[in-house]
C-alpha cells in the first residue's frame, strides 16, 4: 500500500515546544522510529511535514537583522525550512532504517506548489506561524504591519496569507523516485508557494500553504491509498472542550462534512485536517486517517485515530 503520512508541529519540536536545532532533531529522531515501522510492514512512504515555528523563527531573524542584512521573502524562507527540515529527517530515518536491517533510499525534494494570482486566501491572513507571545509582546509587532491573533490560554500568534493548493510542480520528479524505491519527503510546509505567470513562468508568492490541504492534492497525484495525518491529539472531537466532547473512529466523509458544517472543528487547528482527509477521500483514496503520531503504524491500517472513510457504495479508485 502506498501512503502519505502528514507530520504536524509536534513532530518537529519539543513538547513543551521548543524549536531550536537540538530540540527538533530530537523529536525527528522520535518520528523517524514511528515511521520506520510503517515501512517496515511492508507499505510504501512519502512524507510531508509542517513548518510553522521554523517560518517564523526565520521572519523573526529577518526583523532582528533587517539593518544589517536585507530580509528574505516568505517563499524563500519556505524553501529554506524545506532544505533544512528535509536533511534532518533524511538523516534521523534513515539511521531508523539502518537499526532495523532495512535498507531504503531517502531523498527530499524541493517542492512548489502553484496557487491562483487572485487568490482570495492572499488578501485575508489566516494561517497561523511562529511562536506564541504575550499580547503586549504581539500588539508591538503589529505596529509594523503584522497581523496577529488571541488564540486564548497560549497566547498571541501570527497569520499570514495562505491560498488553496493548485497544482504540485514537482510532482513527477516524486513519483519517479517512489516508483523506483525512495522514501520521498517532499511538499513540506505546503510547498513553496508559487504562481504561474502568461508566459508559463514561476514565481514565488509571499505565503504560506496549509501543509494539511497540499497533503491531500500530493496523495491525489501521487496515488496513495491512505492518508495519515499525524498529530498530538488522540483524534477529531465533537464537541471539543465540553463535557459533552466525543472522540470519532470510523466516520463516512458525508458524515465527517455534515460535522464540519456543524462548526465542530477549529479553522486554526482542527478544521484544516478535517477538510484534507475528506478531499483525500472524495478524491478516490481508500482512507484518511487523523491520529497520533506514535500511534501511525496501526493507523495507517484504520486501527487507531479518526478514520474517514468512503461512502458505502462508492467504488475506490486506488486498491
Amino acid at each position: 500500500m502506498r501512503v502519505l503520512i502528514a507530520l504536524g508541529g509536534n513532530a518537529l519540536s519539543s513538547p513543551d515546544g521548543r524549536s531550536g536545532p537540538a530540540e527538533q532533531m530530537a523529536a525527528m529522531s522520535v518520528a523517524a522510529e514511528h515511521i520506520a515501522a510503517v515501512i517496515a510492514g511492508g507499505d510504501e512512504v512519502l512524507l510531508t511535514h509542517g513548518n510553522g515555528p521554523q517560518v517564523g523563527n526565520l521572519l523573526l531573524m529577518n526583523e532582528v537583522a533587517a539593518g544589517v542584512v536585507p530580509p528574505v521573502p516568505l517563499d524563500w524562507c519556505v524553501a529554506q525550512t524545506q532544505g533544512t527540515i528535509g536533511l534532518a529527517l533524511v538523516n534521523a530515518l534513515e539511521h531508523s532504517l539502518a537499526a532495523r536491517g532495512l535498507r531504503r533510499p531517502v531523498t527530499a525534494v524541493l517542492s512548489r506548489t502553484s496557487v491562483a494570482r487572485d487568490d482570495p486566501g492572499l488578501r485575508r491572513p489566516s494561517k497561523p506561524i511562529g511562536r506564541y507571545l504575550p499580547e503586549a509582546e504581539a500588539k508591538a509587532l503589529m505596529v509594523h504591519g503584522e497581523v496577529w491573533e488571541d488564540r486564548g490560554e497560549r497566547g498571541w500568534r501570527r497569520v499570514v496569507a495562505s491560498p488553496e493548493p493548485r497544482h504540485i510542480l514537482d510532482v513527477q520528479a516524486v513519483k519517479v523516485l517512489v516508483d523506483n524505491g525512495f522514501v520521498v519527503i517532499c511538499s513540506g510546509g505546503g510547498g513553496v508557494p508559487s504562481a504561474l505567470d502568461d508566459d508559463g513562468s514561476v514565481h514565488g508568492v509571499p505565503a504560506v500553504i496549509d501543509k494539511d490541504l497540499t497533503a491531500a492534492l500530493l496523495g491525489h497525484d501521487v496515488g496513495a491509498h491512505a492518508l495519515v495525518i499525524a498529530t498530538d491529539v488522540e483524534a477529531a472531537v465533537l464537541h471539543f472542550g465540553t463535557p459533552y466532547a466525543e472522540p470519532l473512529g470510523v466516520v463516512e466523509v458525508s458524515r465527517m462534512r455534515a460535522y464540519a458544517a456543524e462548526g465542530h472543528f477549529s479553522s486554526g487547528s482542527m478544521g484544516p485536517k478535517v477538510e484534507a482527509a475528506c478531499r483525500f477521500v472524495e478524491e478516490g483514496g481508500t482512507r484518511a486517517v487523523i491520529a497520533r503520531l506514535d500511534r501511525i503504524d496501526v493507523a495507517v491500517r484504520g486501527q487507531s485515530g479518526t478514520v474517514v472513510v468512503p461512502d458505502p457504495g462508492w467504488r475506490a479508485t486506488r486498491t
